[in-house]
């Protein structure tokens, strides 16, 4: 039977639990098991990886066509629904941003692609119910705070492009779509917000490929925390610095293309270069 409690014995159990989420949150950054949490070796890698791994994407993507574009086709429609928002919120300044940001927050997205090619791999059923198999994983807490870290990553460009559009041709906003984009190709103050923007963008891309290309394939392959699976990514970037700079590019020029017309062609883009990218993992990361 249910007892009131006295505030003491209620404090004590609050405390505990506080302790257990405290502990919860320092194993998903340092290492779900201190005996499994080794630091993996990295290995270098050419150009022909990079086609061998974007090719055996494609061939994932093949295999399980239909439950990828079941499962991608969420993001053209969450696309849709912000470019609706602002236009109608007269946001209109934060359309290529928000457009271009996809690109900080597209590891989050193809966390369920990751678990796909890793069960293809091993010879188990993949389907898009297993892609989400991880939220059930242990490793399921230390990915959740390394999405949350890029999620952040994303608002905080936001902000930036929203600081440089006040600094070059704000802080009016536009009148109409045809007159931003009249001023932004017209007029000096237009070009050098281009000229920021893409550099103030290209900075923030670069930090998101190094702390994730491998990062959240490997937290999904191995009981490893935060702290290793970004460390051996910053690890895999030094170690190959000309071949992810070239896969920067192919991301970078695929989910651009990818986002025309209306981000339709992300259904296909994005599970190609997701699959592709646990592939990457696989040639990068020693076993």
């Amino acid at each position: 039977m249910d007892t009131i409690r006295n505030p003491i014995e209620w404090g004590m159990d609050k405390l505990r639990e506080a302790g257990t989420a405290m502990e919860t949150a320092g194993g998903s950054i340092h290492g779900i098991n201190s005996e499994a949490a080794v630091h993996p070796a990295v290995r270098r890698i050419g150009l022909a990886d990079l086609r061998d791994a974007l090719k055996k994407g494609a061939d994932d993507f093949a295999a399980y066509r239909t439950d990828v574009i079941f499962l991608c086709i969420i993001y053209p429609v969450i696309s849709a629904v912000l470019i609706q928002t602002v236009f109608h919120q007269g946001m209109l300044p934060l359309l290529f941003p928000l457009a271009a940001g996809f690109a900080l927050v597209g590891p989050v997205a193809a966390i369920g692609l990751y678990e796909m090619s890793r069960r293809r791999e091993r010879g188990l059923q993949a389907n898009w119910v297993s892609a989400f198999a991880m939220i059930r994983a242990p490793s399921f807490g230390p990915i959740l705070v390394l999405a949350v870290i890029l999620v952040l990553l994303f608002l905080l460009w936001l902000a930036a492009a929203q600081v440089i559009y006040l600094a070059t041709l704000g802080p009016a906003l536009p009148t109409s779509l045809t007159a931003f984009v009249s001023d932004v190709l017209t007029t000096e103050a237009g070009w050098t917000m281009i000229i920021l923007g893409m550099s103030v963008g290209g900075l923030f891309a670069a930090v998101v490929l190094t702390i994730s290309v491998v990062s959240f394939p490997l937290l999904i392959d191995r009981p490893v925390g935060v702290a290793i699976a970004v460390g051996t990514s910053l690890r895999a970037v030094a170690a190959n610095p000309g071949p992810m700079l070239v896969w920067g590019l192919i991301v970078a020029g695929g989910l651009l293309l990818g986002s025309i017309p209306a981000f339709l062609g992300l259904v296909i883009v994005l599970p190609v270069l997701g699959h592709a990218t646990w592939h990457l993992y696989r040639k990068v990361v020693a076993d």
